[in-house]
């Protein structure tokens, strides 16, 4: 039973084992439940929704590769799941302050989207640092950088296109 629900949360549903590119597939993934949550459950919930799917992608994780060799099977996808959702926060937060639906900040969602990805298989800096830790803090951390280098990117566009392009 125990193995059976890190298999299901790993794997975010078994979406990780889509192929080509079972990471895309997660983070793409990703982005209706985001908006499930946000939409039922408002900010808050969203928010919280980001260190608790971290701790079960943690958890998960350890049982799916323990004593194995491989420490990042690419079917698992839980941690990108979270990093997609650091880099969608910015949006929801901005959606959630002026009151608009956050399918209204649609250009905010592609970005989120486009740069985790970017920094998720390009592993720059710190995300790739991260990501040579063999273990499964290494594999949920590397998308947790890469979700906050994302955000950034969703930040400063934003105040760049509200900033300057209005």
């Amino acid at each position: 039973m125990k193995q059976r629900w890190a298999e299901i949360t790993a794997t975010y549903f078994y979406v990780g084992y889509m192929k080509p590119a079972p990471g895309t597939w997660g983070s793409l993934m990703a982005l209706p439940l985001a908006w499930l949550i946000y939409e039922f459950g408002g900010l808050w919930l969203f928010l919280v929704a980001i260190p608790a799917a971290y701790i079960k992608g943690y958890i998960a994780t350890k049982i799916m590769t323990e004593g194995k060799d491989n420490h990042d099977p690419s079917e698992i996808v839980i941690d990108e799941v979270v990093g997609q959702w650091i880099a969608l926060a910015p949006v929801i937060i901005a959606a959630s302050f002026i009151g608009v639906s956050s399918l209204s900040l649609w250009p905010g969602w592609i970005v989120a989207f486009a740069a985790f990805r970017l920094y998720d298989i390009t592993k720059p800096g710190p995300v790739g640092w991260a990501d040579r830790k063999d273990n499964a803090t290494g594999v949920m951390l590397d998308d947790v950088i890469a979700g906050l280098f994302a955000a950034l990117w969703v930040v400063v566009l934003a105040g760049v296109w509200h900033g300057v392009m209005q």
